[in-house]
């Protein structure tokens, strides 16, 4: 798969296959087309050249209308929350519902919503805006409204960005946590090798719009690919310290 915008080439021969119920890892620096990607595969973007496959479907040739149908395969967690801070947080996760599912009644869309918001452990919440939350509270309402149609597979982009590091852990926990739960496969976009080391099933390393190592944590920091090792080295990540077995 290749994406170019005029004569940039910023996609450059992708190739990557994502397993059902895993957490996939796409590690890289500033500038390696880490945002491209993240388009190309929920179907924001075309590729130049090249397929995607969803579910056995090559989305790549798909009308803005068929892409909306397969876009509901996808559920997208933003790298801030990317609440709407004039909604509250109950409006905030029922926004997809009103707009995808206007079937249901007023009464099963408010259970829908509180449910999801007990499960996630933001009971209570419900009249609360963003603004009187914590980082952690935010990216946890983001997480109900991206799962509130029932996705197949989620997409977090940067999640643990501007975070914490007690608070990063608790993400990559809610990540994990929530792949179990609801079954779902976990792609994540991601500059941090901590957290890769945490949560990764499968992990790959994006470099100038190319994967130049892919692999569980451990083969990238134990493996032969010396660009994998320096990357990791010059992360100033310790893997023997962050390093946990995944199912």
């Amino acid at each position: 798969m290749r994406k170019s915008f005029g004569a940039n080439e910023v996609l450059k021969g992708i190739d990557i296959r994502f397993r059902r119920h895993e957490t996939a890892v796409i590690i890289g620096g500033s500038g390696a087309g880490k945002t491209p990607l993240l388009r190309l595969l929920i179907g924001l973007d075309a590729p130049t050249d090249g397929h995607i496959w969803v579910d056995g479907e090559d989305i790549a040739p798909l009308d803005e209308l068929e892409l909306n149908r397969v876009r509901q395969t996808f559920g997208m967690v933003f790298q801030y929350a990317a609440l709407l801070d004039s909604l509250d947080v109950f409006e905030n996760v029922a926004f997809p519902l009103r707009e995808h599912r206007q079937q249901l009644t007023k009464r099963q869309l408010e259970e829908r919503v509180r449910e999801m918001l007990a499960t996630l452990g933001l009971g209570g919440k419900e009249r609360h805006m963003p603004s009187e939350l914590s980082g952690g509270q935010r990216k946890r309402v983001g997480l109900a409204r991206a799962l509130m149609l029932e996705p197949q597979i989620l997409v977090y982009d940067e999640p643990t960005s501007g975070l914490d590091p007690e608070t990063s852990r608790m993400v990559d926990d809610l990540i994990e946590e929530t792949r179990d739960r609801f079954r779902v496969t976990s792609v994540v976009i991601s500059h941090d090798m901590a957290s890769c080391f945490r949560i990764a099933h499968r992990a790959y390393l994006l470099m100038d719009g190319r994967v130049v190592a892919e692999g569980t944590p451990s083969e990238l920091a134990d493996g032969d690919n010396a660009i994998a090792r320096e990357f990791i080295a010059k992360s100033g990540v310790a893997p023997e310290r962050v390093r946990r077995l995944v199912d």
